[in-house]
């Protein structure tokens, strides 16, 4: 099943009309960045949905998940008309509307994992050219950690990230 997917501009004048905007992002990047009057409900708890009379526009960081998760977001929504926001709130801010930014919280967790993995593979280059070639096998490490995360759907890393102090959300202002 497919949403139809509407331009920002479309999706301004629904929700204007009584539409519902729902994030299904994550809840550290809806934290980090959201469109104003946006309910944030994780697809991974999509089906706890509460039900809305009117019509639904759901929305993530690309357009990438909600499309790739059509049937579950549009069973989630009932009966009620549901939508896609096209290119999602990428395209939200590039077409001049404005977001909701709270810098004090945290990178999300996904980015924090990339910039860790990265480092930790750059670093194992390095020193392995630098001091000892068993140093290689921190990349080894790493890469073997990245496919698992890859295959599984669980990562040790952000698992360890998440209880860091910096990754308490800040109370919004």
């Amino acid at each position: 099943m497919t949403l139809t997917a509407v331009e920002p501009e479309e999706a301004e004048r629904l929700i204007a009309a009584g539409a519902k905007l729902i994030d299904i992002r994550d809840a550290d990047e809806h934290a980090r960045e959201r469109i104003s009057g946006a309910t944030n409900q994780p697809l991974a708890r999509i089906e706890q949905l509460a039900s809305h009379s009117g019509p639904v526009i759901f929305h993530c960081r690309t357009g990438m998940r909600t499309q790739n998760n059509a049937g579950r977001l549009a069973a989630a929504s009932g009966s009620s008309p549901s939508y896609v926001l096209a290119g999602g709130i990428d395209s939200w801010r590039s077409s001049g509307r404005l977001t909701i930014v709270d810098r004090r919280q945290p990178l999300e967790i996904k980015r924090q994992v990339q910039l860790v993995a990265g480092g930790l593979v750059l670093l194992g280059v390095v020193f392995g050219f630098l001091v000892s070639p068993l140093l290689f096998g921190l990349s080894a490490f790493v890469g073997a950690g990245l496919m698992m995360a890859g295959a599984t759907g669980w990562c040790g890393m952000a698992k360890l990230l998440q209880y860091l102090p910096w990754n308490r959300q800040v109370p919004s202002a």
